[in-house]
């Protein structure tokens, strides 16, 4: 293994959303990071078809084991591997683990430095603690749903980046490492809990600051940042793509209109927010006029502030993301590539995504187990 966290051993318990995110990214660093996969059952439905192929992206970079957690023999084999761990990762509602003999208490009690990354949507404790939700429920009880969108709208699902990777996966991959470098130092474990509702809520910091200042209002689409000022914002063009305009300090809203032409002297008033409206409409006339690819040509690398919407085709293709290889091809699927970059600990390109207990045998070698231990386990239908 390669990168910044080589020599970091995680265990993950496999499920969806900001967890294997948060395992995909401490493999990305060189962790490594076994998977314990549910064995599931001959015919068994599988709810989310994209699990255990190729473009299961958020499984890369890691090795699977499949273990029967429900029978003693895999509750122990998945105990003596979290011995060897320096982070257990798990993202099921508050008790599953527990139920399964795997909570805190057994695995700390075995691994007294043992990290123990869990997250969910509501965390472990409050009144929301066991009810059911998804990333747009997490997003919304932190205010920043509410924040989100058009004034004549409803606020849109901001996909699920900003609960469950953001918020959610991104956090948890931030505490545990926290909470690793801690242990070094004390030679003590503890539990990292991760919610989506505290991470969407601390992403949404600047605006909460923003807001107790008296510069962010409650109105949708009526502050500078969501989409109520017409130098910040998105525009459709005259193909009916987009492009995206940010020229908010002086100089570069300054070279928005000398690039575009416009000497009207109404565009002295932009602070005022009683002309937004009216600035936007000549905005949108303005971009209106010309294809994307023409507004490119005049305003890309220039000081406006500006860049293209694309969509998922093209933005690997695009001159900046192929110059800084910001995608990779990993067996036939394109997909981001691992971030941040690292002038000398450089970590190598992930592997593929391993299908469910692929390397359920290679793994339990490597973590100690004999040849006899896991004919055993094989016998017994553990693995």
């Amino acid at each position: 293994m390669t990168g910044p966290l080589s020599g970091v051993r995680v265990v993950e318990m496999v499920g969806i959303g900001p967890c294997p995110f948060a395992a995909m990214m401490l493999a990305d660093m060189g962790a490594e990071v076994i998977r314990i996969d549910r064995k599931a059952k001959p015919g068994e439905d599988n709810p989310y078809p994209v699990l255990g192929t190729r473009h299961d992206v958020m499984a890369r970079g890691r090795r699977s084991l499949a273990l029967d957690l429900k029978k003693p023999a895999g509750r122990s084999t998945a105990l003596r591997l979290i011995e060897q761990a320096d982070v257990l990762l798990e993202g099921f509602r508050p008790g599953v683990m527990e139920r399964l003999g795997l909570g805190p208490d057994d695995c700390l009690e075995r691994n007294p430095k043992l990290v123990y990354g869990r997250v969910t949507g509501w965390g472990q404790t409050g009144p929301l603690a066991q009810a059911a939700g998804h990333d747009i429920n997490y997003v919304a009880l932190s205010g920043m749903l509410h924040a989100t969108g058009r004034a004549d709208s409803p606020p849109p699902p901001p996909l699920n980046l900003v609960g469950d990777f953001g918020g959610g996966g991104m956090m948890l991959a931030f505490g545990v490492l926290c909470a690793v470098l801690e242990a070094r130092s004390s030679g003590q474990g503890q539990v990292v809990d991760a919610a989506m509702t505290d991470g969407a809520a601390l992403l949404g910091s600047m605006m909460y600051g923003l807001r107790g200042f008296g510069a962010w209002s409650g109105k949708r689409e009526g502050n500078l940042l969501d989409g109520g000022a017409p130098f910040y914002d998105t525009y459709a063009c005259q193909d009916g793509q987009f492009i995206s305009i940010g020229a908010i300090e002086p100089q570069f809203f300054a070279t928005l209109l000398k690039l575009t032409g416009q000497t009207d002297p109404v565009f002295t008033k932009r602070w005022s927010k009683s002309h937004w409206p009216e600035l936007k409409e000549r905005f949108a006339a303005l971009f209106a006029t010309r294809t994307r690819d023409e507004w490119c040509r005049l305003l890309e690398g220039t000081e406006v502030c500006f860049a293209p919407v694309l969509d998922l085709e093209e933005a690997p293709r695009h001159p900046h993301n192929a110059a800084r290889r910001t995608f990779v091809d990993i067996d036939g699927v394109t997909q981001p590539a691992p971030a941040p970059r690292f002038s000398r600990s450089v970590p190598r390109t992930p592997a593929a995504p391993s299908s469910a207990g692929a390397n359920s045998d290679a793994i339990l070698a490597d973590w100690g187990f004999t040849q006899q231990s896991i004919e055993a386990l094989r016998k017994g239908e553990v693995i």
